[in-house]
């Protein structure tokens, strides 16, 4: 598989104070990867430096060609008091094709609902977003992201605020997306026990450095706990990978 987007010891940060160093890596076409790590870790920096918002201090992070990202922001960064249709919102993601101050055309509103379909809510397309519950929401920005028909779909944190059964419906649309459809995907989250699930790869940011590898290399007891500095217990329920801080007094660090 060829890479999308390529790391090559690359040092991020503001001004002159970098917040990660020295990371190479690369997100590969037709990649499921999670990229995972606790809050303030810096996952953002990566994320602003995937989408060419933030250049390197030193190294470089290069993109093939031609890519187009779909981006699907933190739910909460989004102002839903616009009285907007699903629709209307979803055709906000053509906007670079159509043209600034010209009107959307016919063509463009049946792609809007084709991404709607897509997502499962086509029948909302007419529905204020405002009235949409969760889960609808995040749908309906995921079909904003899929009507540019992106090379890859980038989400930020989709499971944020979720509820049990709307978390495992985004997830399984999103797996599904990738599956059916071999959309390269990167997943952005804290939750690694949400992520790890679902994805193929996991790229883990810690100690300042992203360690990266596939699902069962990552999600070993072994390299959790040196990555995390804590012993850790990787555990397994109906097919589920689980991790938990080991209790009693191996957790203490001498």
């Amino acid at each position: 598989m060829s890479a999308l987007v390529t790391f090559d010891r690359a040092s991020l940060g503001y001004g002159r104070r970098a917040v990660l160093s020295n990371l190479s890596f690369e997100i590969r076409e037709g990649d499921f990867l999670g990229l995972v790590g606790p809050n303030g870790s810096g996952k953002t920096t990566i994320l602003r430096a995937i989408l060419g918002a933030l250049q390197p201090i030193t190294g470089s992070v290069t993109r093939a060609d031609g890519l187009r990202f779909g981006y699907v922001p933190q739910r909460d960064q989004v102002d839903y008091g616009y009285p907007l249709s699903v629709v209307d919102v979803v055709l906000m993601g053509r906007y670079d094709r159509i043209g600034l101050g010209k009107r959307p055309s016919s063509a463009d509103r049946e792609l809007a609902c084709d991404a709607l379909e897509h997502v499962g809510i086509r029948d909302l397309a007419d529905r204020p977003l405002a009235n949409l519950s969760g889960g609808q929401k995040q749908r309906t920005l995921i079909a904003r992201a899929l009507v540019g028909d992106p090379n890859v779909l980038i989400l930020d944190e989709p499971t944020n605020g979720m509820d049990l059964v709307s978390m495992t419906q985004i997830l399984g649309l999103v797996r599904e997306l990738h599956e059916r459809d071999g959309l390269t995907v990167l997943m952005v989250s804290h939750a690694l026990n949400e992520v790890a699930n679902y994805v193929e790869r996991i790229a883990l940011v810690a100690d300042e450095k992203v360690h990266i590898g596939s699902t069962d290399e990552i999600m070993s007891e072994e390299t959790l706990s040196n990555m995390y500095g804590i012993p850790v217990d990787v555990s397994s329920f109906n097919g589920l990978k689980i991790v938990v801080a080991r209790r009693g007094r191996d957790t203490r660090r001498s």
